[in-house]
Formats: C-alpha cells, sequence, structure tokens
C-alpha cells in the first residue's frame, strides 16, 4: 500500500514539476486591436467652394456645423478611425488680415508645444498653381497630429487640422496617423484655387 502511495505521490510531483517548467509568466502590457485599413483611392472635392482637391473615398464631407462656422468650412470625416479633418477658409482682403492668418496658424499649431515631443515645419510651394503654406507636423501626446495653411498670398487662405474623437494615446494612434498623412499630402498635391 505505501509504495502504492509513494509511486503516486512521486507521479504527481513529476507531473507537477513538468507542467510548471514551460510557464514563465509575467504581466503583458495592455495591448491594442489590430487597425484594418481601407484600401486606399481618391475623389474630387465637389462642392460649391473656390478650391478643389482629391480626398479619400473611405472619408466623408461634412458641412462644418459649429456655432462660429462659415459657408465654406468642412469637415473631412474618417468615420473607421473616429478622426475629422476640420477645413476651414477665408477670402482674404488686404495684407494686414493675411499676415494675421498666417500668424494665427502658427499659434494654433504650437500652442500644442505643452505636450509635443516635437514641431516639424515643412513649407509648400506649387508656384504653377499658386499654392504656398507650411504643414506643422506636431509630434507627441497632443490633440492634432496634423496642422496646415495654404494661400495664395492674395485673397484666398485655407487652413486644415487634423484630430481624433479620443483622448490622446500617441503610441496607439501613431499608425492611424500615419495613414491619415498620406492622404493630406494627396490632399494638398492636387490642392487647386478655381479662380
Amino acid at each position: 500500500m505505501k509504495l502504492k502511495y509513494l509511486i503516486f505521490f512521486s507521479f504527481a510531483c513529476s507531473l507537477l514539476i513538468t507542467a510548471c517548467q514551460n510557464n514563465d509568466y509575467s504581466p503583458k502590457p495592455r495591448g491594442y486591436f489590430r487597425i484594418e485599413y481601407p484600401k486606399r483611392g481618391y475623389q474630387l472635392l465637389n462642392q460649391p467652394v473656390p478650391y478643389s482637391f482629391h480626398y479619400p473615398v473611405y472619408a466623408t464631407v461634412e458641412a462644418d456645423k459649429s456655432r462660429d462656422a462659415h459657408q465654406d468650412w468642412y469637415n473631412l470625416h474618417f468615420k473607421q478611425f473616429n478622426a475629422y479633418l476640420h477645413l476651414t477658409y477665408y477670402n482674404v482682403s488686404g495684407k494686414a488680415a493675411y499676415d494675421e492668418m498666417v500668424e494665427d496658424a502658427r499659434k494654433l499649431a504650437f500652442k500644442h508645444t505643452i505636450k509635443a515631443s516635437a514641431i516639424d515645419q515643412k513649407v509648400i510651394n506649387y508656384p504653377d498653381r499658386r499654392v504656398y503654406g507650411i504643414y506643422y507636423a506636431i509630434e507627441g501626446n497632443t490633440a492634432s497630429s496634423v496642422q496646415f495653411f495654404l494661400t495664395d498670398s492674395a485673397k484666398h487662405y485655407f487652413r486644415g487640422a487634423l484630430y481624433f474623437n479620443e483622448r490622446p494615446q500617441y503610441d496607439s494612434i501613431a499608425p492611424v496617423i500615419k495613414f491619415i498623412k498620406t492622404d493630406i499630402d494627396t490632399l494638398i498635391a492636387s490642392f487647386k484655387w478655381k479662380n
């Protein structure tokens, strides 16, 4: 009888030791869902506005319904990513108004300095289409990751700002920002004034 218990006890101990050898458990970091990106495709903006550009087929153009919105303000809604590219347009009259809007764009971009790890500026220059401006790539845990403005330096001023309707967590949305930046680059490269 003792031999039976000894064999059972030895077998149970060896089974436990074998089962525990490969389980080196350590806490895992919180994971994020896999992001399925839509297939890229672009279409021409079909709105009665003084500009045109190509935007992604998976984004919808919505009129800006905010309280102080102007008639030519729109949002590109990236529904799958819960993101908006806010687009504003002004018909500029005079150098003072133009200079003020350019300075406002700079202030709005650098307002994110507190949380930003870097703000890179890139000059936009398409003289054949009279499209000039500055592109601000804002790195870090900020509310807006991309801002830009386009102008003809005379009477048109167009501004864009990318926002997510989520609490900023740069490490989790960085791949989506990279994906949408390509769409913003396409918008800027295809941008034209109608008059």
